[in-house]
């Protein structure tokens, strides 16, 4: 695919991954929708780079994942504004510090499978319905740690197993005119309650290459993934080694 004039959604797009993922498909050529939850800000600012920096049109938009009818939305949106999508990025996710098998309750569960799995389906089969021509690609954001097989993020664990599962499977259904891959995230990013020392402390301990990566290697290779016509249920691990 030529990225030039494409129409891209990206969910959590304001900050962190998502926003390195917006910048480099407006750097590529796209328009994008920047969709957020709460980082108001961060969307707004992340707007403004993808309008004046690279000169592509962008629009922000606000929904809750949780909320089933927040995927057709945020489609109709990017149909509305830009008139048709091309590539949907699969980004926003909920990562919490404690979540275990004994202290999870109902309500934390619902909330992770509703954020981190039914919405990537929802707006899989929202943006399946409204590609031009029938023809797109989607890209899922999950995690190196569906890989190793442990116990700590139990929930969180479960629903990005499932998303890569998800992943082979829409490539099946979709196929031929629309590729689903993914990418899995190792050692990227500091939690929000860390800093960069922490990460390299990490890197130095558990991965093979030495290093942490970074949001900007997140977004090349999922430039990468876009880019391709003959790659479809591929998850490619950024773990740096680590879960080899």
């Amino acid at each position: 695919m030529d990225l030039q004039n494409k129409i891209a959604v990206v969910t959590g797009g304001g900050v962190r991954v998502g926003r390195a993922l917006v910048l480099a498909l407006a750097r590529a050529g796209c328009d994008v929708l920047i969709h957020y939850g709460r980082s108001d800000e961060g969307a707004k600012r992340t707007m403004e780079d993808v309008v004046k920096v690279y000169g592509r049109q962008g629009e922000i938009f606000s929904a809750d994942l949780a909320t089933p009818t927040a995927p057709q939305a945020i489609i109709d949106r990017a149909i509305k504004t830009f008139g048709k999508v091309d590539i949907l990025i699969n980004s926003a996710a909920v990562f919490p510090n404690e979540d275990t098998f004994e202290n999870t309750d109902a309500a934390a569960f619902d909330t992770l499978m509703h954020i981190n799995l039914r919405a990537p389906y929802l707006l899989s089969r929202a943006f399946a319905t409204a590609v031009d021509d029938g023809t797109g690609k989607i890209v899922n954001i999950t995690d190196a740690r569906i890989f190793d097989v442990a116990t700590d993020h139990f929930i969180y664990r479960l629903t990005k197993l499932s998303l890569n599962t998800m992943t082979q499977m829409m490539a099946l259904e979709l196929a031929p005119n629309i590729t689903v891959n993914a990418v899995a995230l190792g050692a990227i990013l500091p939690p929000p309650n860390k800093d960069r020392s922490y990460l390299d402390e990490l890197a130095q301990e558990k991965v093979p290459l030495k290093r942490a990566g970074s949001a900007e290697i997140v977004a090349e290779n999922v430039l990468h993934l876009l880019q391709q016509d003959f790659l479809t249920g591929v998850t490619i691990p950024l773990d740096g080694g680590q879960f080899l």
